[in-house]
């Protein structure tokens, strides 16, 4: 054993700074060598030698990966890759306690007996090496350093309550995704770090975490090697782990050397259990918390002293006893089991002629089975290796058709991890002097697939364990930085650049992409950075021309296309209320601003629509009989059926009826309406009005304008085609102030002799001549069809002759011909009701057969009078008109169809 050193053990818990010391204390020398437990660590630390003296002066040397400085002088390595040849002055191992490891143990207790630097030593550990360390290596001499922070209990914890910056550790690469997949459904998303991924996978996936993309770490044990990483807690998922035999209850200080990574430097740290976990027992959590557990008693060992003799020596000198009580045989090693299988093989045996050919087959068995499959394959690929290297190099075209194979970045993320634990094997292989052609060239192509690989797989790990628009989002609320808000043209929210659902009007309609524990972050970010939207968008309402706004024929309110509000029933049939649509986390200005301009453009809408109907309520020189009449033609939206009102009608006088007449009111024959009020824009708001104010559920739609008349359809009522300006009449509904001038041509015929339609009633209608048979029918007219003979005259064409062409023939060229067809014609009579039947029951029209109107079906007639007359006597045409005193002629309604008529009666009388 080397002495000619200083040799220093620094021993202590984690968070104490010994490998920062160690690495200070080696860039003090003018050379060094440290030798550290992962390839993750010694990236880590290579990156803080080259930023501290230039990437010249700085090597890497891993199993995978070689990068030396043209003038290097501090060698960054794992500990099996560690040069102990160079003669450096400084020489280090970390984490020495991994000499009890049975899988690794014997290569850190070789380098604990064996490796030594020119001036000084160090060993980087636990304290319960202390015993082993002092009884194997007498020269050395103890530095103790204490934890920076202190670490305590904290208990058993749902992952749904799991604090930020909370690492949470797994024993398997499946319970590893389960978890993350977990916090990403909760929380955002989770880092993931294992000792199987690449350096330069797990960086990016560390780089995350630390700058806070994300706040929780999922990871193997691999944490407890010495990374670096701000962690506030630290939570088992799990106590025991397969070790590769056996599954087993972790040790008090394999448990505090994970827990350890919480709290970074003089920050308070945590640890405790989830999930299926249980609690630490007492003893284990005093131990962790005191930094107290029993030294280690057993160091794994191998001997190094082998003999190349011949296969049965060499693996005697492996299998060989140690001679100190403190060191014991560890596992059988992947490589001793490879030589094993190797050397009973025939072929094998046949070429290990010499000591050079055993030592290199040794070499070639010392090749990790990073693809992780069967001893027996892996066997056969260093045998296929050992071949090539037997030979002289590893063939070209054979590693080139292996590296292609592998070089692929789809797949999902067992795909790639499988990928990039091939690539290892070749990576591998290409850093090993001697065994390539063009070395150079095969460690940048390894180097180059494994790259792309790690960057695809962290692609993959970060797709499914991250939620990028929840963790970004989270990150903001946390720093309480201001969230910047866009909203597109197609309503389309962004916060910070990621989308998170839409804005339609003044409500937020969360992407339902979200799953249930993203919802509520996503609602809080969006609400917090759509404040300032909601007070922009009010303010541009509350200043939009009433053009911008509208109302729907179901009571909404519209914006554009965006829905703000809808109406509610007021206490007048004119004065509808307004319920605003705004989220209540826009708060309650933003909602009285929209409130007030919402009621404002409907009060004004009905005011323009309604100006006759308004100006005529407010009439203070109507009065009496007018005035109520006034009322009762606001109340009902400016259409009354004269029926209805026969006995106001009548109680009017002239004047009265004058003054109605002044604010366009027209007392017709079957309706008092007022015309302005006909229009479509009128009509759609009446029909929202009149049903809103008796409190209907659904809303009828008005009529196409333009239209003269409308289908009767059975499941709309009267009322409602009155409203919309229609009046029901046989099968079809007439707009009533087309009915009124089909009335006014209809009192200059013989109603009782009967007559025909002519062209002018066909065409007010717009109705074939059956279509108008009916309509006449509703009216109260009997229609009687017949046929007759109509002769019409037409030219009677020559036929060409054959070849002759085809001219226009002139009117003397051309014969007449008298062509005799049949027609069909209606005959309409007046056929009022018996007195008798003047005053039926609600329902008798339907058990007599007659439609809802009163109107007879086709096959019977009808006998009812004209709209709002009572009593009298006929005239000629046989209607009924109502008796005068003769000194009331100038009463005579001028409006009455039949006014002239009864007129000139009085005069015979």
């Amino acid at each position: 054993m080397a002495a000619a050193t200083r040799i220093t053990a620094v021993l202590g818990p984690t968070n104490t700074g010994k490998t920062h010391h160690a690495i200070e204390r080696m860039l003090a020398h003018r050379t060094g060598v440290i030798g550290l437990p992962l390839r993750l660590l010694a990236r880590e630390v290579y990156d803080r030698v080259v930023a501290a003296r230039g990437p010249s002066a700085a090597a890497l040397v891993t199993g995978e990966e070689r990068i030396v400085g043209a003038r290097a002088r501090y060698w960054v390595c794992t500990v099996e890759a560690m040069p102990t040849d160079i003669g450096c002055d400084f020489l280090a191992v970390d984490e020495i306690q991994l000499c009890a490891d049975p899988e690794r143990g014997h290569v850190f207790t070789d380098r604990l007996l064996n490796a030594r630097g020119l001036v000084e030593t160090m060993f980087l550990g636990a304290e319960t090496m202390r015993p082993a360390i002092a009884a194997l290596v007498p020269e050395a001499q103890f530095l103790r350093r204490e934890r920076f922070s202190t670490l305590s209990w904290g208990g058993s914890r749902k992952l749904s309550r799991m604090p930020a910056r909370s690492a949470v550790v797994g024993f398997s690469v499946e319970n590893v995704y389960a978890i993350a997949e977990l916090i990403r459904r909760q929380k955002g998303g989770a880092a993931v770090v294992m000792g199987a991924l690449s350096p330069r996978t797990r960086n990016a996936q560390v780089a995350m975490y630390q700058n806070g993309d994300v706040d929780y770490l999922v990871a193997t044990d691999a944490i407890g090697m010495g990374l670096n990483l701000d962690i506030d807690h630290v939570a088992f998922s799990a106590t025991a782990k397969f070790d590769g035999r056996r599954m087993r209850e972790l040790f008090p200080h394999e448990l505090a050397q994970i827990a350890g990574r919480a709290g970074r430097h003089t920050a308070p740290g945590s640890f405790g259990v989830t999930g299926e976990a249980a609690p630490l027992g007492e003893e284990v959590i005093a131990a962790i918390e005191n930094h107290r557990f029993r030294p280690i008693e057993r160091l794994c060992w191998r001997s190094a002293a082998l003999d190349f003799g011949s296969p049965e020596r060499l693996i005697a000198s492996l299998e060989a006893a140690p001679g100190h009580a403190l060191l014991t045989r560890g596992r059988e090693a992947d490589d001793l089991r490879s030589l094993k299988m190797l050397v009973e093989l025939p072929q094998i045996r046949d070429r290990v002629r010499a000591p050079a050919d055993l030592k290199l087959l040794w070499e070639v068995c010392r090749i990790p089975d990073f693809q992780g499959i069967s001893a027996q394959e892996h066997a056969n690929l260093i045998q296929r290796i050992f071949g090539f290297l037997q030979e002289g190099r590893v063939g070209e075209d054979w590693l080139s058709a292996q590296i292609r194979r592998i070089d692929k970045v789809t797949g999902d993320i067992d795909a790639l991890s499988k990928r990039l634990a091939y690539i290892r094997t070749w990576t591998y292989v290409a850093q090993r002097s001697g065994w390539v052609d063009n070395e150079s060239h095969w460690r940048e192509e390894t180097r180059a697939v494994e790259d792309r690989l790690s960057d695809a797989l962290h692609d993959a790990l970060t797709q499914r364990f991250v939620d990028r628009r929840t963790s970004v989002l989270l990150r903001r609320l946390k720093q309480k930085e201001g969230l910047v808000a866009v909203v597109n043209d197609k309503g389309e929210v962004s916060v910070e650049g990621q989308f998170v659902g839409r804005l339609e009007g003044f409500r937020f309609h969360q992407d339902g992409a979200a799953s249930a524990e993203e919802a509520k972050t996503l609602r809080q970010a969006a609400y917090e950075a759509l404040r300032p939207e909601f007070h922009l968008r009010a303010d541009r309402l509350y200043n939009a021309p009433d053009t911008e706004l509208d109302f729907t024929e179901q009571g909404g309110l519209m914006w554009g296309a965006s829905a703000v509000g809808k109406l509610a029933r007021g206490a007048d049939v004119l004065k509808p209320q307004v319920e605003v649509f705004v989220d209540e986390e826009a708060g309650p200005d933003v909602a009285e601003k929209v409130r007030r301009k919402l009621q404002t453009f409907i009060d004004r809408r009905i005011a323009a629509l309604f100006e006759p109907l308004m100006n005529l309520s407010r009439d203070e020189a109507l009065a009496g009989l007018a005035r109520g009449f006034a009322f009762r033609l606001v109340e009902a939206l400016g259409i009354l059926p004269r029926e209805e009102v026969a006995d106001e009608v009548k109680a009017l006088d002239q004047d009265m009826r004058a003054g109605l007449r002044k604010h366009g009111v027209r007392f017709g024959q079957y309706t008092i309406f007022l015309p302005a009020l006909l229009k479509p824009a009128p009509t759609r708001l009446r029909l929202v009005l009149s049903a809103l104010f008796s409190g209907a559920e659904e809303f009828p739609e008005s009529p196409p304008p333009g239209l003269v008349t409308v289908p009767n359809l059975p499941e709309v009522d009267r009322r409602t085609y009155m409203l919309s300006g229609y009046r029901p009449t046989g099968a079809r509904a007439i707009r009533i102030d087309m009915l009124e001038r089909l009335a006014d041509l209809l009192r200059a015929q013989d109603s009782r002799a009967g007559f025909e339609a002519n062209p002018d009633m066909l065409s007010i209608t717009g109705m074939t001549l059956e279509q108008f048979a009916d309509l006449m029918q509703g009216l109260g007219y009997r229609a009687e069809a017949g046929e007759r003979e109509k002769q019409r005259t037409e030219p009677v064409v020559p036929p060409a002759g054959e070849g002759a062409p085809v001219n226009p023939i002139t009117e003397e060229e051309s014969a007449l011909r008298t062509v005799t067809e049949t027609e069909t014609f209606y005959t309409f009579t007046w056929a009022p009701r018996p007195r008798g039947e003047r005053r039926r029951p609600a329902g008798a029209a339907k058990a007599e057969g007659k439609t809802r109107d009163g109107a007879p079906r086709r096959d019977k007639v009808r006998r009812d009078k004209p709209a709002g007359r009572k009593g009298g006597a006929r005239d000629k045409t046989g209607g009924q008109f109502e008796a005068r005193p003769a000194r009331a002629k100038d009463r005579i309604d001028p409006d009455n169809p039949f006014a002239a008529a009864l007129m000139g009666l009085r005069d015979k009388i």
